[in-house]
């Protein structure tokens, strides 16, 4: 298996199944010297694990980071810096229905008949468990850039939506509730929504905003590797995502360019920004803004079709702890991935310039 390797000077590599030992990663290219805050790691990774609230999966793992290699006093070396995350409270047996069954919408067939074999607890390697070992790269990788503000929060479940620009939304209410959404009227109609949802057995979609700040200009590697281009990688590689936009995105479609255009300010800012803060690749030195949406969880705890090995249809309930909605636990991912494009795409801007 190919792919598993993220970055191009701050590189992520990770390993690992979502019921194996444990999950890990290697970063290489992190800069020597940087003081690390290991509270604030942690503190990503709480935001991530499985069991936090009534609205996520109930599987319980502390995600406690072990360091192996990289560090010293506290510090970076500018060797690779390898970690683990012991998996504590794996329950395989939930998935022994289906080890000779493919769930719809879910990796268990694609992985089956490409690599003729499949961890089907918990989805293996294709679970989202994985992104653990992101959040912990992610986390350094914000200390790398550390002057740069990276934001994300939920902006919709379902049909509800936040009604507000993001400009209007106060960020420290982002972790005051169980959605992680910063509109509190909001985000009570979630939860309602997503207990709901969880009620019935079933799963539900949501959207994400994410909001960098402070990004200087010049970030970004035109023609094939532009700014919003990695963005939209590291997003799309995420579990469930289906679709990212930057900026205006789809509704940049609809307008005039009359419309659309960003007028200057005779410092260089813009008075808009529907350019999402990159044009032509490269950063302009506005907020970068993008919309990242988030496909309903393929496991329903009620009855569905399913197609078995021996190429039958029958019905079956998921069993196993599944997140009704994955939008609540996947803000500090989203967040994880774009440190790692910008704290990239930092480096390689002072290699080049």
């Amino acid at each position: 298996m190919s792919g598993n390797t993220f970055g191009k000077l701050y590189k992520l590599t990770t390993f690992g199944e979502s019921h194996g030992e444990a999950l890990g990663g290697i970063i290489d290219g992190c800069p020597a010297g940087i003081e690390l805050d290991f509270e604030a790691i942690r503190k990503d990774m709480q935001r991530r694990k499985p069991g936090q609230s009534a609205i996520v999966t109930q599987r319980k793992e502390e995600d406690e980071v072990q360091f192996l290699s990289g560090i010293f006093e506290g510090k970076t070396t500018g060797t690779p810096i390898g970690f683990i995350i012991p998996n504590t409270n794996q329950k395989s047996n939930d998935y022994s229905e289906i080890k000779d069954t493919y769930r719809p919408s879910h990796a268990d067939y694609v992985y089956e008949k490409k690599y003729g074999i499949r961890d089907y607890r918990g989805g293996g390697r294709s679970s989202a468990r994985e992104t653990a070992s992101r959040v912990v790269a992610g986390a350094i990788a914000k200390q790398i850039i550390s002057n740069i503000k990276i934001t994300a929060f939920v902006s919709s479940v379902g049909e509800i939506f936040i009604d507000k620009p993001y400009q209007d939304l106060d960020f420290s209410k982002i972790e005051n509730n169980a959605v992680r959404c910063p509109d509190e009227a909001t985000a009570l109609k979630m939860e309602n929504f997503i207990k709901e949802i969880k009620k019935q057995g079933d799963t539900v979609g949501g959207t994400i905003m994410c909001v960098i700040q402070n990004v200087p200009i010049g970030l970004g590697e035109p023609v094939f590797d532009k700014l919003h281009a990695d963005l939209g990688k590291a997003m799309l590689s995420i579990n469930a995502v289906k679709g990212f936009e930057f900026g205006s995105g789809f509704c940049g479609a609809k307008m005039k360019g009359s419309e659309h255009n960003d007028l200057y300010n005779v410092d260089g800012t813009t008075k808009t920004n529907l350019s999402g803060g990159i044009q032509g690749g490269i950063s302009n030195g506005m907020d970068i803004y993008f919309r990242i949406a988030f496909k309903p969880v393929a496991t329903l705890i009620q009855k569905q079709e399913v197609l078995t090995n021996s190429h039958e249809i029958i019905e079956l309930q998921g069993k196993g702890r599944h997140d009704p909605c994955v939008v609540p636990r996947a803000v500090p991912i989203v967040e994880a991935m774009a440190a790692l494009v910008i704290a990239d795409n930092f480096l390689l801007n002072k290699v080049y310039t």
